[in-house]
């Protein structure tokens, strides 16, 4: 089998703050396959975006760092490239679609004078030609009459517009691989569904891998191949999405999925809070406010990987030699 377009490995990714070093991704490992969608899932501070910006090391150099793991995207370990060997995939054959369409955006240039400055950076094309594909790529991207409003500006535009034109100059470089960091998150439902279903289209005219960062477990069952749980820092749990949807192995996932309307109870919650990055507690991290936690879960590292599935595997005690596998987990409210 060949190799997958995108393999991270252990990756660590810390800052240095005034309170103590943040470990915000701490050991994560997941891939994306050509022409594939896969999820990174979890609550506000579990590692997501970080881990999608240390892809390509856009994680800030005067606080952060990549302490450890590997990138590997077609074969190259990214982060062992030089910052000018980097920029060759930066846009050209990995791209972003960061969360703030309006903070992506500068509203003292035009759309067009934007989309044109990325087509010029990634191709070889004069002026002239360059607007002539920035008009294509708006048009394409859904933006009415795209030749006319190529010379307005950002401001003019509303905020699933300004979502669409973001994903214009992301995809103005013909990226192999996608990394949309809750790119739907700010619009109403109506406009989501929209925005899921032109990358949809783009993913399957291009072949392109699309890694998708979101909290949203509904867009996750809509457009997910794989799903990769994360929660402070560590990956909980991976696999099919049909899998981890019919069968949650960890705790942590199961927990989310009982927040979803139809799942648990009316307006229910995961009791707690998420750990602080700078001190994290020993065992696995979500041992405090687990429901099923048990004495081997508060003592030593993160528990490593069992298979739970076809394509699935999780982070917990309970499926390790010395314990007996639970079927499924118990409905905490039940009697």
């Amino acid at each position: 089998m060949s190799d997958p377009l995108l393999s991270v490995r252990e990756l660590r990714t810390e800052f240095d703050t005034d309170a103590g070093v943040v470990k915000a991704v701490d050991g994560a490992s997941f891939e994306v396959e050509a022409g594939e969608t896969v999820c990174l899932v979890g609550e506000s501070g579990s590692g997501k975006t970080v881990a999608c910006e240390s892809i390509t090391r856009l994680i800030p150099t005067d606080s952060g760092s990549i302490t450890g793991g590997e990138v590997r995207f077609d074969g190259e370990d990214l982060t062992e490239l030089s910052a000018s060997a980097l920029t060759e995939y930066r846009g050209n054959r990995i791209a972003h679609v960061f969360q703030n369409p309006q903070g992506a955006l500068d509203d003292v240039y035009t759309v067009g004078e934007q989309v044109v400055e990325t087509v010029r950076a990634h191709r070889d094309l004069d002026r002239a030609a360059a607007r002539e594909e920035a008009v294509d790529l708006l048009d394409r991207v859904g933006i009415p009459d795209a030749a006319d409003r190529i010379d307005d500006y950002p401001h003019s535009f509303s905020g699933g517009m300004k979502q669409r034109v973001v994903l214009a100059v992301a995809l103005a470089g013909d990226p192999d691989l996608l990394v949309a960091d809750e790119p739907t998150t700010a619009l109403d439902v109506t406009i989501q569904a929209q925005i899921l279903r032109l990358l949809a289209e783009i993913q399957d005219e291009r072949g392109m891998g699309l890694l998708f960062v979101t909290h949203d477990l509904g867009v996750v069952a809509e457009i997910a191949d794989r799903v990769v749980v994360m929660y402070a820092g560590k990956v909980m749990e991976r696999g099919d999405v049909y899998e981890l949807f019919e069968n949650p192995a960890h705790p942590y996932t199961r927990a989310l999925l009982d927040c979803l309307p139809g799942h648990g109870e009316a307006f229910d919650t995961i009791d707690g809070v998420t750990p602080d990055p700078t001190d994290p507690p020993d065992g696995c991290r979500f041992h405090p406010r687990c429901d099923h936690a048990i004495e081997d879960c508060r003592a030593g590292e993160q528990p490593a990987f069992e298979p739970v599935g076809d394509d699935h595997d999780a982070a917990c005690v309970l499926y390790g030699d010395d314990h007996q596998p639970p079927l499924s987990f118990p409905d905490k409210h039940d009697d």
